[in-house]
């Protein structure tokens, strides 16, 4: 047999597990609300290539390609239990399972890493949790993608209604709106094709997306809205327009049926700015009112939290070049901010971002000072942060990689933090990533004390996923992840 048959073979054969494994992955997920990630990356609807590519790409942040011949193992173990909500890594499972020494089988050591999850039902599980998006632009059609794919078998977040502005009384504009609205859901220029079917009933003004029915309300402000009267209880609404920034504003939307509020944009005055993985676990239960901060602060904080709590930062400086938003103008006209007036797509644009100063809310225990600015670039989405930072010791750019690189893998942080070494990354291959940065390998600077790290970071996809974390967290369906990182 020659090589190029004996490659082909082993091929075929890992699609056939590959294959094998998707129904395995989707009976977990829907009958369970169980999640099966693979480094972080959800395995969850995804084609037979798609799984196969996501164990190759374990060798970019591990060293090795992961088999689908050694993880397949593990999910069949995870099959024999009775699991409770849950996101089970099994590439953390198949690397942990190879330094045990204990000589437990795969059964055994699967059934003891993920011990938390047998026989668990979250309080109030089996009731769901709704949720109102309140604005349907960039971020919340994202944000809707994410609920319908996250439904699960529906115990979890439910995503009941989006809010638009508009007349309710005008019942033809009112249906032609929302056939618009559902045809943007379906079909986006940058992250493509919805994944699943979307239906429009126009008489009850209700989108329906894989089976979940979301009732479209017209109104112009948060005072005309009664969300019981659409059977819309305890709800948490995700602010997507930016429209309020501090609590008294947003508290207006603290309405019948609305139990908390979550803005997807920095907060201001004494609105909790959260990054999720940094600040989550600070929210107090009766918090009715706080921000996901920025898609910038969501970049830099976890690296930045990562690099103090090893090396301790002295200072630093974020620089973003950042892909330019519906904020600037298509092509010149009157803006008042300085410079975003001019043209979007024809030039590079310096301004301010406010991600720097931001920090210090998420992360209070760093006393370095943080300086910043942006400059906004001709691309639709994902940026780059170049942090430089003055460290509290002396270090390489090997300790660094290796360090941040283990913090991908293993620790709390490793759902903020990506890591790549591909020597080739470039903007565009980091579209849908769902972390909320990318440490770039190749382009990272270290000399004694100084360190230079890069950072891309897609400031729709990935910032909406961390916006669902904390939605998550606080709504109480956070569902652990095992085997439990190391702190």
């Amino acid at each position: 047999m020659t090589v190029n048959d004996d490659s082909f073979t082993n091929w075929k054969h890992r699609e056939e597990t590959a294959e094998a494994m998707i129904p395995i992955i989707g009976k977990l997920h829907r009958e369970r609300d169980v999640n099966v990630l693979l480094h972080s990356r959800s395995l969850v609807n995804k084609s037979v290539v798609s799984i196969l590519k996501t164990h190759r790409f374990a060798r970019q942040i591990a060293g090795e390609e992961l088999s689908v011949a050694e993880t397949m193992p593990f999910l069949r173990a995870l099959t024999t239990l009775d699991l409770g909500p849950s996101q089970i890594d099994l590439g953390m499972l198949a690397t942990t399972y190879k330094s045990d020494e204990r000589g437990l089988s795969v059964e055994e050591f699967t059934a003891d890493a993920v011990s938390g999850a047998i026989g668990t039902r979250p309080a109030g599980h089996g009731a769901g949790r709704d949720v109102v998006l309140y604005g349907f632009g960039r971020i919340g059609r994202l944000v809707a993608r994410l609920l319908i794919e996250k439904a699960g078998s529906g115990n979890g977040l439910r995503l009941r209604a989006i809010v638009v502005r508009g007349n309710p009384e005008n019942t033809d504009k009112a249906a032609e709106d929302i056939v618009k609205r559902a045809s943007l859901l379906r079909r986006d220029s940058i992250h493509g094709q919805f994944q699943g079917t979307i239906t429009v009933d126009e008489e009850s003004r209700t989108i329906i997306a894989n089976g979940n029915a979301i009732k479209v309300i017209h109104a112009n402000d948060p005072s005309e809205v009664d969300y019981t009267r659409h059977g819309i209880e305890n709800a948490i609404l995700i602010d997507n327009t930016g429209k309020w920034r501090d609590r008294e504003g947003l508290s207006q939307h603290l309405r019948p049926g609305i139990d908390k509020v979550v803005l997807t944009a920095p907060g201001k005055g004494d609105v909790p700015n959260i990054v999720h993985g940094v600040n989550h676990d600070t929210v107090k239960p009766d918090e009715q009112i706080l921000s996901c901060a920025s898609c910038t602060t969501n970049a830099i904080v976890p690296p930045l939290k990562a690099m103090d709590d090893e090396y301790g930062v002295l200072r630093g400086h974020v620089e973003t070049v950042h892909s330019f938003t519906n904020d600037q103008n298509l092509l010149d006209n009157y803006h008042k901010a300085d410079r975003r007036g001019r043209s979007a797509p024809l030039n590079m644009v310096i301004t301010e971002t406010g991600a720097a100063s931001a920090v210090a809310k998420a992360l209070p225990d760093l006393k370095a000072p943080i300086t910043g600015s942006s400059i906004r670039v001709p691309v639709p989405d994902v940026s780059i942060a170049i942090l430089s930072l003055r460290l509290g010791r002396e270090t390489t750019r090997d300790e660094v990689l290796d360090h941040l690189r283990e913090v991908s893998l293993t620790s709390p942080l490793r759902r903020q933090i990506d890591f790549t070494s591909a020597p080739d990354a470039v903007s565009s291959d980091f579209i849908g990533s769902r972390h909320a940065s990318i440490v770039d390998a190749g382009a990272t600077k270290v000399d004694g004390d100084n360190a230079i790290l890069y950072l891309w970071y897609d400031n729709e996809f990935g910032y909406s996923c961390q916006v669902i974390r904390v939605v998550q967290h606080v709504s109480g369906v956070e569902y652990p992840t095992f085997p439990v990182p190391v702190a």
